[in-house]
């Protein structure tokens, strides 16, 4: 598909829904995207492991965006998996170049080639789009770059069938029909509400509850087992920062949403203050991520009080954010 624009998103998932329906006529911004899935999120699952370590999301799980979506806009989205690697491929140069189609596909992060060396490493819920094959190559929209790539077929094929948490099994996905007249201005109020309802949950290993649990994690850890401690930190900055948007940066593009949700009949002033209170959690969150780095190599200087206070404080922005939200 010719008829797309490639453009550099701060999240995977959301960026890859913005370019794949505005290529189908769907204009949504990326902030739309997430905001209007309920996508922000905080959630530590100690008992799931990523790299022998918990499972530490700033954002719902992976697929929460592609699967909600439809429903949300009221649109259908054609989802394949596949077993056999070989039907998985044939099927993708079946709809970029039999069909024209503009194709999202799901991805192991250690398995693509053009990823720079530093950020390969194994997550295996990275979106990305196919717009067209040359030869054994397939044309690739990366949202994480700025420009378009290049990848043969035998690599995107072993990234699309990588193994363990989250494994793609060769998932594709597209819109298949975009012809309903949507109306936002209910989908957002309804998203928003049901976002705050979720982060203030009384599970305690999600949401504001998650925070603090994590916060109250990091203040008991044992600093006579530093290869733990270290390993633990610079874990939670990598689902932060590389799993995540950078800086808490979830919480910018939540912000972001607020902000353009006023254009569709919203109480102004919630949304406005809300969305402060969400750029200040993004702030503290990257200073959060700051502390965590400096503390794991500097291990001498070590404070993990002021490290868990820097969560609380974040905990605690994004808690009067949503009690006003609620009242949307």
């Amino acid at each position: 598909m010719t008829n797309f624009e490639h453009k550099q998103f701060a999240h995977c998932e959301s960026g890859v829904v913005s370019t794949l329906l505005s290529a189908y006529g769907i204009q949504l911004s990326e902030p739309m995207a997430f905001g209007i899935t309920s996508s922000l999120s905080f959630v530590y699952l100690p008992f799931v492991k990523i790299n022998g370590l918990p499972l530490i999301a700033y954002r719902e799980l992976p697929k929460n965006i592609i699967n909600k979506i439809s429903k949300v806009l009221g649109i259908k989205m054609k989802t394949e998996k596949f077993k056999d690697p070989l039907l998985a491929n044939s099927r993708l140069t079946q709809l970029v170049e039999g069909e024209n189609k503009l194709v999202g596909l799901q991805t192991s992060v250690y398995y693509l080639p053009y990823m720079p060396e530093d950020m390969r490493f194994h997550f295996n819920a990275h979106n990305l789009l196919v717009y067209g094959k040359v030869g054994s190559k397939y044309q690739i929209s990366d949202p994480v770059f700025e420009e378009v790539v290049e990848c043969e077929e035998s690599k995107l094929m072993r990234a699309r069938f990588a193994k363990g948490a989250f494994a793609p099994k060769g998932f594709l996905y597209y819109p298949d029909d975009t012809t309903q007249n949507i109306d936002l201005s209910k989908a957002i109020k309804k998203a928003i509400i049901k976002n705050a309802k979720s982060m203030t949950t009384p599970f305690p290993f999600a949401g504001i509850k998650g925070m603090k649990r994590v916060a109250n994690k990091i203040e008991r850890l044992d600093t006579s087992d530093k290869k733990y401690v270290q390993l633990f930190l610079t874990h939670i900055v990598r689902m932060q920062e590389e799993i995540g948007t950078g800086g808490g940066g979830f919480r910018f593009l939540y912000a972001a949403f607020l902000k353009e949700a006023k254009e569709y009949n919203l109480n102004i002033d919630i949304l406005e203050e809300a969305s402060h209170l969400l750029l200040k959690s993004g702030d503290t969150l990257r200073e959060f991520a700051l502390l965590c780095v400096t503390g794991s190599k500097k291990y001498e200087t070590l404070n993990l009080k002021n490290i868990a206070q820097k969560l609380r404080d974040a905990a605690a922005y994004e808690e009067k954010a949503y009690k006003i939200l609620k009242k949307l």
